[in-house]
């Protein structure tokens, strides 16, 4: 079951959860967890939500993925739900190359998602299986790059933040373009900058703006295209979608790396610019 995201926070939206949660009830078919999604590099908007899990007895579970660094109301991300998880995937703020963390600070949570990474070995001195189990540790080697690289975290949003500020100083004033919100309370890394075209107003598309910048060998993306729209989920219920499929449509997402350089950063606002000049 999917719920759209919010215009605020571009994330799960709190009161279309608690529809959903409500209808599910009365309809007699339960629901065994709330999965929300920190997208682009900013925290959800935890407290409804938390309030919302608390009163129907549901488990949170928080996919920080994309959001080590970021913060709500002053509490990090991985903080919040039974469960969180973060990437270390090759594009994320901090990586091992790939491979993540589950936090957690439920002891029976914590061993049982060992046992399971570890291929669920019983205790026996030879193998001996009663669970189904996944090798997914990370290796030594790359779990002390991961730790290397936090001493950096703060560098790296402070750079990630740099960038967005350089977007929206360098492109505000073009119609038609909007940038991802940052409401009051919320610390987003802006993991990716993330800007949106209208084309009604901007007489331009997000896909004319992608093509001419990978025409400068540039490369920039759409946002993730909304899981209700997903070929595989096409029979899943839905709550709202407006909003994502918007975001979809119109939001693309630029070069956003920490070792990105001024002159880098404005190539890259000189091609954007240029398609509004050459519409005119």
């Amino acid at each position: 079951m999917f719920i759209d995201s919010q215009e605020k926070d571009w994330n799960i939206c709190p009161s279309l959860l608690s529809d959903a949660i409500g209808d599910a009830v009365n309809q007699g078919t339960p629901i065994r967890a709330v999965l929300s999604v920190d997208a682009f590099g900013q925290a959800s908007d935890y407290g409804p939500l938390e309030r919302i899990c608390s009163e129907f007895s549901l488990p949170l579970v928080e996919d920080g993925a994309e959001a080590l660094g970021a913060a709500y109301d002053g509490r990090p991300v991985g903080n919040f739900g039974k469960v969180s998880c973060l990437s270390f995937n090759g594009n994320k703020i901090i990586t091992t190359s790939g491979g993540g963390m589950l936090l957690t600070d439920d002891t029976f949570l914590y061993q049982k998602a060992k046992h399971w990474a570890s291929q669920a070995r019983d205790d026996a001195s030879h193998y001996e299986h009663s669970e189904l189990g996944y090798n997914f540790r990370m290796s030594n080697v790359l779990a002390a790059l991961g730790i290397s690289q936090l001493s950096a975290l703060e560098d790296r949003v402070a750079a990630r933040r740099a960038n967005f500020d350089f977007y929206r100083n360098s492109l505000g004033d073009l119609d038609g373009i909007a940038f991802m919100p940052e409401p009051p309370g919320y610390r987003s890394t802006r993991w990716l900058s993330v800007i949106t075209i209208d084309p009604k107003l901007a007489g331009i598309d997000r896909e004319s703006v992608r093509i001419a910048l990978e025409e400068h060998n540039i490369e920039s993306r759409p946002v993730w295209k909304p899981m209700h729209l997903q070929p595989l989920y096409r029979d899943c219920r839905n709550y709202g979608g407006q909003n994502s499929a918007r975001f979809f449509q119109e939001g693309l997402c630029l070069p956003s790396g920490s070792s990105l350089t001024e002159e880098q950063r404005q190539r890259i606002v000189t091609v954007i610019r240029n398609c509004w000049s050459k519409n005119r």
